[in-house]
C-alpha cells in the first residue's frame, strides 16, 4: 500500500459496503461461491482506488455483477465440456463389436468426464496436449513441483474412475495406461 490516504480511503469503503456487497454477491449465487466474488469485487477496488466515485457503492456492485456474470461464463463452458465428453464416451459403440483400443478410448472419456476440471486440465495438457510437466505447470500456474503432486492426485482419480468404469454395467473398459503413467503417449 504506496500512499496512506489510498489505504485508508480503502478500508473506509471496505467496512462501510462490504457487508451490503457480500449480501448482493449471496442472493445471486449462495453463499458457498459470495466470499470468493465480494473479495475479488473489493481487489478490483483497491487496484482501481483512484478511479472509484464518490458513492462507490453501485460502482462495487456493478463491477460485483460483471464478476458474477463471468463466474456464470467460466462454469458453462465447464459443464459444456464435461457434456461434451459424456456425449463422446456415450456415442462409442459396444465393446463387443469393435477392437479394445475403441473400448479403451470409450472408458476412458467416460472415465475422464467424470473427473473434476481441475484434474482433467492436468491429465490432458501432459497427455493430450504434449506440454512438458514444466509446461503445463505454467499454464495452471503453480510450481513444478506443485504440479507432479497435483498430477499425481489426479492420476490416481483417474485410476480410481477407470475402475469404477470396468465395474460399471455394459461395455467393460479396460485400464487406459495413456493418461495414468507418464511415459505413455495418450490414445487419440
Amino acid at each position: 500500500m504506496s500512499d496512506p490516504e489510498d489505504a485508508a480511503r480503502f478500508t473506509a469503503i471496505y467496512d462501510a459496503h462490504h457487508p451490503r456487497v457480500h449480501a448482493y454477491v449471496v442472493s445471486r449465487v449462495g453463499a458457498q461461491a459470495a466470499e470468493e466474488i465480494t473479495s475479488e469485487a473489493f481487489c478490483v477496488a483497491w487496484r482501481r482506488i483512484r478511479d472509484l466515485p464518490d458513492e462507490p457503492l453501485p460502482w462495487l456492485f456493478g463491477i460485483a455483477r460483471n464478476l458474477l456474470r463471468e463466474s456464470y461464463r467460466a462454469r458453462g463452458r465447464q459443464d459444456a465440456l464435461a457434456r461434451e465428453l459424456r456425449t463422446w464416451a456415450a456415442a462409442q459403440p459396444p465393446a463387443g463389436d469393435v477392437a479394445e483400443a475403441v473400448a479403451e478410448r470409450a472408458g476412458m472419456l467416460r472415465a475422464l468426464a467424470a473427473l473434476p476440471d481441475g484434474d482433467r486440465e492436468l491429465l490432458t495438457l501432459v497427455a493430450w496436449h504434449e506440454l512438458s510437466p514444466d509446461e503445463a505447470a505454467k499454464v495452471v500456474g503453480c510450481s513444478k513441483a506443485a504440479f507432479y503432486v497435483r498430477l499425481h492426485r489426479a492420476r490416481r482419480r483417474l485410476e480410481r474412475a477407470l475402475a469404477a468404469e470396468s465395474r460399471a454395467p455394459g461395455p467393460v473398459a479396460a485400464r487406459a495406461p495413456s493418461m495414468i503413467t507418464p511415459k505413455k503417449k495418450a490414445v487419440r
